[in-house]
C-alpha cells in the first residue's frame, strides 16, 4: 500500500508531465523514434499522384487495372530507462538536486512512451543494480516506475555505467531505445557502450549542476566526496585552486565527449534549475529531421 503523502506527489508529477507531454512533446516522440518497420495493410486501386513504385502487380495483373500496396509502421517500441542513483545525484544548488530532475525527466519520457503504445522498463544503478522494473505499459505501470524513480533508496553509493549497461547488454531481449540519464562522474563505460549500440538505439542524458563545473570564491571549504567519503579542504580563495578545479572539470567533459563522439552519440544536456523541455524538444525535432 503506497502512503498517502507518497501518492500526493506522484500525482502531483504525473498531472505536471502529463501536461508537458500532451501539449510539447508528444507529436514529436513519436515521429522521432521508428517503430520495428513496416507491414502491408491492404491494397486499392490506383490513384494519381501516388507513388508507381507501390504498384501490386499480381493483383493489377488479376483485376486488369492498377493497385498499389498500403504499408503501416509498427509502432510499438520498447523504451528502458537506465537511471543512475549514485550519491552524486544528490547535488543541487539551483532550487533542486539533479535526483528530483532526473525523476521528472524520467516521467515525462515514461508518459511519452506510453502515450505512443510503447512500454517502458526502468533500470536503477550506483556501483551495483539497485532495481529493474520489466517493460510494460500503461499508466498503472507509469506511475510505479515514477514511485521507484522518487523513493528507492539505494544501498550503494557509487557510480559503475559499465555494469549498468553490460546487464541490460545481457537481458535486454528485443532491440531498445534506451535513454541512459546520469552525471557520467566515472570512467571506463566505453566498451559497453559500443556493444549496446550495435543492438540497441543508446541515448546519454547528462544531468548536471553548475557547481561542478566552477568553484565560487567563498573561502575555506571542507568538501566530502559523496560517492567516496573522502574529505578535502579546499582554499576557494586562492585562483590557482580554482583553476585546478575547473581543468579537471574540463578534462572530465573532454573525455566523455569524445567518447559520444567515437560512438557517434547525440547527447542530451540537463542542468538542475533550467528549463528540462526545451533540450527534449531540440533532440526530438533533430532526430525527426534526420528521418
Amino acid at each position: 500500500m503506497i502512503p498517502a503523502k507518497v501518492m500526493k506527489k506522484i500525482r502531483r508529477i504525473q498531472i505536471r508531465t502529463s501536461h508537458v507531454v500532451d501539449d510539447m512533446l508528444g507529436g514529436q516522440y513519436h515521429s522521432a523514434f521508428k517503430g520495428r518497420g513496416i507491414e502491408f495493410e491492404e491494397v486499392r486501386p490506383y490513384q494519381i499522384g501516388d507513388d508507381v513504385r507501390a504498384i501490386d502487380w499480381n493483383v493489377t495483373a488479376r483485376c486488369g487495372s492498377p493497385f498499389i500496396k498500403l504499408f503501416r509502421e509498427e509502432r510499438e517500441l520498447t523504451v528502458h530507462l537506465m537511471v543512475d542513483l549514485s550519491a552524486s545525484q544528490l547535488l543541487g544548488t539551483q532550487y533542486q538536486s539533479k535526483r528530483e530532475l532526473v525523476s521528472e525527466l524520467g516521467a515525462t519520457l515514461a508518459f511519452s512512451a506510453i502515450k505512443n503504445n510503447d512500454k517502458v522498463g526502468l533500470t536503477l544503478f550506483t556501483d551495483g543494480i539497485e532495481k529493474v522494473i520489466p517493460p510494460a505499459k500503461g499508466t498503472r505501470h507509469v506511475l510505479r516506475v515514477i514511485r521507484e524513480l522518487l523513493y528507492c533508496e539505494p544501498i550503494g553509493e557509487g557510480t559503475d555505467i559499465a555494469a549498468a549497461v553490460g546487464h541490460v547488454n545481457r537481458t535486454a531481449k528485443r532491440r531498445s531505445v534506451i535513454f541512459l540519464i546520469s552525471d557520467f562522474q566515472t570512467d571506463g563505460y566505453q566498451k559497453p557502450l559500443q556493444i549496446a549500440r550495435k543492438k540497441h538505439d543508446v541515448i546519454p542524458i547528462v544531468v548536471d549542476d553548475e557547481r561542478e563545473h566552477e568553484m565560487p570564491n567563498v573561502g575555506l571549504l571542507d568538501l566530502q566526496d559523496s560517492e567516496t567519503g573522502e574529505i578535502v579542504v579546499l582554499d576557494t580563495t586562492s585562483a590557482k585552486q580554482r583553476k585546478r578545479y575547473a581543468e579537471y572539470t574540463r578534462q572530465q567533459v573532454a573525455d566523455r565527449e569524445q567518447i559520444f563522439r567515437e560512438l557517434k552519440m547525440d547527447p542530451i544536456y540537463i542542468h538542475t534549475g533550467q528549463d528540462m523541455i526545451d533540450p527534449l524538444r531540440r533532440f526530438f525535432h533533430k532526430r525527426e529531421t534526420r528521418r
